[in-house]
């Protein structure tokens, strides 16, 4: 059975525009152009736009981004937020008006004219990514550990919050993107990750199901095999399946409890990116034999690095085919 295969085009999109992944993020026509050009030569299942996505939330609520050279994702190095307390009542953002929400948006609507049969996306992070940007790691592991509760209450606010911008995704007419990788084991316990994110997730995943009219895809980055029954018990109908993780064995638990669960496979995004075709070829070979014929998985690449040569795109799919 032939397999579909999909990259997954964030700040790649830059490549195509000639200029910096800062540039790209900063302006609407950089951004509308780069991914426009992404969608013509890969024509991947999902255009999400966006370049630096983890970043929109944090940045809305008042984090200053930062750009790290030519050829880096802009991150946020100095947290909003001097204590968990500051958290506990974050009124929501203005998804119009507050940081580059509505740029992206405007985007979107721009690339679903172009392309209108096209599945356009806008990136919606989980609680516990935003949370990161916005207290910072170290002081949110701390806090995970030491104030439980009070931690739980930070994500449910910032799970409710996200309301405001899933509604203005419905209006736009465009669909949602979720992201919430940095959740996943070792940053927090599976344990933890069952007490603490699991109840802000599920509810993220109700509100943008709600507003859009139908599941919405839970991807998450790195090892996330041992959560993977919390998971699939938040309704979702598409999961990623990542290099970090077992793959065998996520692959062939989600076929055994819940077969209707679509699967991403991902190849190594280094290996995406490399010069060498039989380690390319090793690869896909190596996600064929997992994926065993299923139906319902595809392949994909995980985030595609910028340096990625589309001539290797058409390799994998030249291949696969």
């Amino acid at each position: 059975m032939k397999i579909s295969f999909t990259p997954v085009i964030y700040e790649h999109a830059a490549r195509f525009t000639g200029r910096s992944v800062w540039d790209v993020s900063r302006n609407a026509d950089l951004m509308f152009e780069g991914h426009r050009l992404a969608y013509l030569e890969y024509r991947q299942q999902v255009i999400a736009v966006g370049i630096d996505i983890y970043n929109l939330e944090a940045e809305a609520y008042g984090a200053r981004v930062e750009g790290g050279g030519a050829d880096a994702i802009p991150a946020i190095r100095h947290p909003l937020l001097k204590s968990l307390d500051e958290g506990l009542h974050l009124p929501p953002f203005d998804p119009q008006r507050d940081g580059r929400i509505g740029m992206v948006l405007s985007v979107g609507r721009r690339l679903k004219r172009e392309f209108p049969d096209a599945d356009v996306r806008i990136p919606v992070a989980g609680p516990f990514s935003i949370a990161f940007n916005l207290l910072g790691i170290n002081q949110l592991c701390i806090d995970a550990a030491l104030r439980p509760d009070e931690t739980a209450a930070f994500l449910m606010r910032l799970a409710e919050n996200q309301a405001v911008l899933c509604r203005a995704i419905a209006a736009a007419g465009l669909d949602v993107a979720f992201f919430e990788s940095a959740a996943a084991p070792p940053i927090l316990s599976p344990r933890q990750f069952h007490d603490l994110e699991l109840p802000a997730l599920r509810r993220i995943l109700e509100i943008a199901g709600n507003c859009l009219g139908h599941p919405v895809p839970c991807i998450m980055g790195g090892n996330t095999f041992p959560i993977l029954d919390d998971i699939l018990s938040t309704g979702t109908n598409y999961v990623a399946c990542n290099v970090e993780t077992d793959q065998r064995g996520f692959v062939e638990a989600v076929a055994r409890k819940q077969p209707h669960v679509k699967i991403r496979v991902n190849l190594d995004p280094g290996v995406v990116a490399c010069s060498d075709p039989q380690r390319i070829y090793r690869a896909i070979d190596h996600v064929l034999d997992i994926v065993a014929g299923r139906p319902q998985c595809v392949m994909g690449t995980g985030a595609m690095p910028l340096e990625t040569p589309p001539e290797n795109i058409r390799l994998i799919r030249q291949y696969v085919a």
